[in-house]
């Protein structure tokens, strides 16, 4: 299976929801997967024994070996494609101060500060006037947000930083007057198209650190968990099936097509076991089943310790963490706890825990909302990392494939 260098390559390769599900698409078609877009799924992709489907942002994927019953259930790992980032607006481009400026949208809750004075790139999708899709990924230093200098800010080290969410983030991309639509995203017809277009840092991933024993990039949350269901697919030899689920848009509550939230994953399992005969065995092949929830979680600050439950706080480079939080904000179950930790154990992977400080209010996951729309015992988990929401995080460089290897232990083990 792929080390942590194939990470880095999946990371840079994946600057928007599309293209992360091409990275997914690449990697399971040379692997030998039979794949399907939404709007052309056949029956026989559902009847395979490796197959996927797509759309937009999302993928499905499973390894579902020939012997296996519906009745056994089945493992889920479930993930998503999307991170907080800026994305342009339908009228994107105007002048201010002689500058050409992009009028953007902010998506998710993004840390503002950390896009500041950053060579930026565009990538995503492009409908032409005719309706037809293309991808786009320019990686030039196309944009920069500059920031006010400290001369005209004097007290900004003192009072921190405020940002207009509306006036202070707005991307330089010229001082001549050109037009982003047709030089940049290739449209000549601008009344009849459409596009879903992010900006990116264009500074690719590294491994950092004096024994380079740290990532740092863009998008860590939550494309090294989709990396990391990929590879555990990729490598998944258990007698049990294995499905994978990458939806877009958990950073904005998952409620869409594409969403966690929507009804993506209910169909496909539904045609997966009308494919098997096996749709009068829906109820025991939910109850039979687990699925992991992965995400990333907050590893311990150095710098604000007491901003965490000093008893849960993971740290980078000690094994995954296993999330728990009482107000289901995470799905683990004591159930599902005891059955991950056991399999950790026996497997030789380090695994920590995670539970919020109770005076910080506590993010969420898919999780909550497979197990309400499936029925599905969950359990959450995910990588250890810092600076969450930025426009380029850290995490360990060993956590990774510690979490691909532990998907890969827990679909290989019978769920109780």
């Amino acid at each position: 299976m792929a080390s942590v260098d194939g990470l880095l390559a999946f990371l840079d390769g994946s600057p928007s929801p599309a293209h992360a599900v091409d990275s997914v698409v690449n990697r399971l078609g040379g692997a030998g997967w039979l794949i399907g877009d939404h709007a052309t799924t056949t029956r026989e992709i559902f009847a395979a024994q490796r197959g996927a489907v797509h759309r937009d942002g999302a993928i499905i994927a499973w390894s579902w070996p020939a012997a296996a019953t519906t009745a056994e259930g089945a493992t889920f790992v479930g993930a998503h494609t999307d991170s907080p980032c800026i994305k342009l607006k339908a009228r994107q481009a105007s002048r201010s101060a002689g500058c050409s400026v992009l009028e953007v949208e902010l998506y998710g809750g993004l840390l503002l500060n950390s896009w500041l004075d950053r060579d930026l790139g565009v990538a995503g999708v492009v409908y032409d006037s005719d309706g037809t899709a293309r991808k786009v990924c320019d990686r030039r230093a196309l944009a920069r947000i500059p920031q006010l200098a400290i001369h005209l800010d004097r007290e900004v080290n003192d009072k921190g930083l405020v940002l207009g969410r509306q006036t202070h983030m707005r991307p330089i991309w010229a001082l001549d007057e050109h037009d982003f639509v047709s030089d940049v995203l290739g449209i000549t017809d601008a009344d009849r198209a459409a596009f879903d277009i992010v900006l990116f840092d264009v500074n690719p991933a590294a491994r950092v650190g004096i024994g380079s024993e740290m990532i740092a990039s863009a998008r860590l949350d939550n494309l090294v968990s989709c990396w990391a269901a990929t590879e555990a697919i990729v490598g998944h030899e258990g007698v049990r099936p294995l499905v994978m689920c990458l939806f877009d848009h958990e950073e904005v509550g998952s409620e869409s097509t594409t969403g966690a939230a929507g009804p993506l994953l209910e169909v496909v399992v539904d045609e997966l076991l009308r494919a098997r005969s096996g749709l009068d065995q829906r109820f025991e092949f939910m109850r039979s089943s687990l699925c992991i929830s992965a995400d990333n979680a907050h590893a311990l600050h150095p710098n604000y310790p007491d901003r965490h439950d000093p008893a849960h706080a993971p740290l980078l480079n000690r094994g995954p963490a296993l999330k728990t939080n009482a107000n289901q904000r995470y799905a683990t179950s004591a159930r599902g706890a005891s059955f991950v930790r056991r399999v950790a154990s026996d497997s030789g992977i380090p695994l920590q825990n995670f539970v919020s400080n109770n005076a910080m209010p506590c993010g969420s996951t898919i999780g909550p909302i497979t197990a309400t729309r499936m029925g599905i015992e969950t359990v959450d988990i995910g990588v250890p990392q810092l600076a969450m929401h930025s426009a380029r995080e850290t995490c360990g460089a060993d956590d990774p494939t510690r979490l691909r290897d532990l998907i890969v232990r827990v679909a290989s083990t019978t769920f109780p």
